[in-house]
């Protein structure tokens, strides 16, 4: 996929975001699970883009970050903080399927998810990336 698109995505996925955040997060749950989820994977193939790591063919796939296994032998790229970021993308993707298909959540449940992914921009930015969001 193009640059461009990933940036196009993660904007759409943030202001979805943010529009859950401000309708009740109780209410949002599975848009807070889908777009969190999928903002992370956007994020994370914008940081292998800008790093020339991948090519425009290369895909990240959102379900890879629920098997450590299956991150390490698709995603051997090294890059600074990479292992932080990695972290806080598989918190984001434990979740989202309680959150997308599951019973309601407790507004703490939704509210780390919210968090983690608050902490993976913030990652994002310091790596110098903050005109991208």
């Amino acid at each position: 996929m193009k640059l461009e698109t990933h940036y196009a995505n993660l904007r759409e996925s943030m202001e979805e975001i943010e529009d859950a955040i401000k309708k009740g997060i109780a209410r949002k749950q599975r848009t807070i699970g889908f777009h969190t989820s999928a903002a992370a994977a956007d994020i994370y193939e914008i940081i292998l883009h800008r790093k020339n790591l991948i090519t425009t063919g290369f895909l990240v796939k959102h379900d890879w970050f629920a098997a450590k296994n299956k991150i390490k032998s698709k995603l051997p790229f090294d890059f600074p903080e990479k292992e932080e970021i990695i972290g806080l993308i598989t918190s984001i993707e434990e979740k989202r399927n309680q959150l997308c298909y599951g019973r309601p959540r407790s507004e703490e449940e939704i509210r780390k998810v919210i968090e983690n992914f608050n902490k993976l921009k913030i990652k994002f930015i310091a790596l110098g990336y903050e005109n991208e969001l």
